[in-house]
């Protein structure tokens, strides 16, 4: 029996459901928008849109840095609540898989909070390398008002990221956390002062990391996530070889080359 799959892909993401794609191949940016007035919740169809459009960004070359980010000066309020009743019973044991297409990705990701950062929104947030938010952000994980717990990796993430302690008291309780708070805890990178500071932030970073060589960005942001939960020993196993992997490669000598000149480095990804 013969499966297209390809034409299973393409009708996934035929109709974006709250979705939005911008590229600028100029400043190889890919952005993702939660695009749903007033406050981007997200759906259920949404979420695996989500790892498709990122996976599909992954090996987009006119893309070097993807930036997830909500419409109107609202990240998210979350998800869409109302319709989980709809969904099948066994259904949702496995959202975390989408939500995680992020820390996945092989290129950075960088998640831009404004306003609200709830539920759904901050978890997905949580698996990106940078969390970018405007001094007035709020993050919270607020599933058990609802008689539920976070279920994309919330909860998990939190406790690694923050710790026990504050997880308990941010996600049993329902806390709503402001942004400076949240950086304290590690829950934020940077805080920017308004929704202009942010963007000019956004463009910042991903210039300086489009900057970087895109091998070596690779296989540091490999290494760093696999071992953060990982042993001693076997994590610098892991960094030791993936070291020795990019001596061989065109960008580290035009890196050397580059400093013994005392210029900027002209990385080709090769």
């Amino acid at each position: 029996m013969k499966k297209d799959y390809a034409a299973e892909r393409g009708a996934l993401l035929a109709e974006l459901d709250g979705l939005r794609v911008e590229v600028d191949a100029d400043r190889k940016i890919g952005y993702l928008i939660l695009d749903r007035p007033p406050l981007n919740i997200v759906s259920y169809t949404g979420r695996s849109q989500i790892r498709a459009i990122i996976e599909a960004m992954d090996e987009d070359d006119d893309v070097g840095v993807i930036v997830i980010r909500g419409e109107g000066g609202t990240y998210t309020s979350g998800g869409d609540v109302k319709s989980f009743p709809d969904i099948p019973f066994d259904g949702m044991s496995d959202l975390a898989w989408n939500i995680a297409a992020p820390e996945r990705c092989t290129k950075p990701v960088i998640a831009a909070l404004e306003k609200y950062a709830f539920g759904v929104g901050f978890e997905l947030a949580m698996a990106c390398d940078f969390r970018l938010a405007t001094k007035e952000t709020l993050v919270a994980l607020p599933e058990i008002n609802l008689g539920e717990m976070p279920g994309s990796g919330g909860s998990v993430r939190v406790v690694k990221i923050a710790g026990l302690t504050r997880a308990k008291d941010m996600v049993m309780l329902g806390k709503r956390i402001p942004a400076e708070q949240a950086k304290e805890w590690g829950l934020i990178t940077e805080v920017a002062e308004d929704s202009d500071a942010l963007t000019a932030l956004i463009e910042q970073y991903c210039a300086d990391l489009n900057a970087k060589a895109p091998l070596a960005l690779r296989a540091l942001k490999r290494v760093l996530n696999s071992v953060y939960d990982t042993s001693l020993k076997v994590a610098l196993d892991i960094e030791g070889h993936s070291y020795e992997k990019l001596r061989s490669t065109a960008d580290y000598k035009e890196g050397i080359d580059a400093f013994a000149e005392r210029r900027k480095p002209e990385y080709k990804g090769r």
